[in-house]
């Protein structure tokens, strides 16, 4: 259970977030808004990544932001922009990092590395530097490093930003099949049209909260006149 009261951050000058308040237990939600109008932010706060100024975020009664080691344990995220996820120079120590940090030993995080490589038959990737990856091959790396610590959430923010279809279409196979919850935050209305729940955020602020039909025709409806277009798809690409 997901649990936000009166969330509310502050970032410079801006206020990003203004007294979120939400429950959530969906096994599939997403978060929808335009750029800047604080998702991110939410996803960071829900993970504990970072505090907030005012209320609580909590996951099954646990203060994320101050258990550091539940966090680890129940939440995973993937980043719109891997090369700010990853830091290690090969593909194995990168998926392995997280493993060692659950306090597993060397050989266990090896082994499970090899597992979840070969489960996406990559196993040869396991020597491959990561800096000679594609956007594409490293957005998938921090999937498979995220799945492998097995985080009962996984937040997953704008992970088809500037993939090709092929590879879109493989991380898409992957979040169908993970056992998790997934939260996604994005602004394309499309990538969580068949989710649970949908929670839109504009200004900081809870704009909408319900299914995706109840949802999503007016989050459309404002980002068509935000564009000033009647075609998403020039919005969303």
């Amino acid at each position: 259970m997901l649990e936000l009261s009166n969330v509310s951050v502050t970032l410079g000058e801006t206020l990003a977030l203004r007294d979120v308040s939400l429950r959530a237990d969906e096994r599939r939600i997403g978060i929808v808004g335009r750029n800047g109008s604080g998702k991110t932010t939410l996803a960071r706060i829900i993970a504990g990544l970072q505090a907030p100024d005012t209320g609580s975020a909590r996951i099954d009664g646990r203060d994320m932001a101050r258990d550091r080691k539940a966090a680890l344990r129940s939440v995973g995220i993937l980043f719109q922009n891997p090369d700010h996820q990853i830091i290690f120079p090969t593909v194995s120590e990168e998926i392995a990092f997280g493993l060692t940090q659950l306090g597993q030993s060397k050989p266990d995080a090896a082994a499970q590395t090899a597992a979840i490589l070969a489960q996406f038959g990559k196993a040869h990737w396991a020597d491959a530097p990561t800096h000679g990856l594609s956007q594409g091959q490293k957005q998938l790396v921090c999937l498979m490093a995220v799945l492998a610590m097995r985080p009962r959430l996984i937040l997953l923010d704008e992970p088809f930003s500037g993939l090709d279809i092929p590879t879109r279409m493989q991380l898409s196979r992957a979040f169908d099949q993970a056992e998790a919850r997934l939260i996604q935050i994005t602004h394309d209305p499309d990538s969580v049209r068949d989710y649970e729940r949908i929670i839109w955020i504009d200004d900081g602020a809870l704009r909408a909260d319900g299914p995706p039909g109840a949802v999503l025709p007016g989050f459309e409806a404002q980002m068509r006149d935000w564009g000033g277009c009647d075609d998403l798809s020039d919005l969303a690409g």
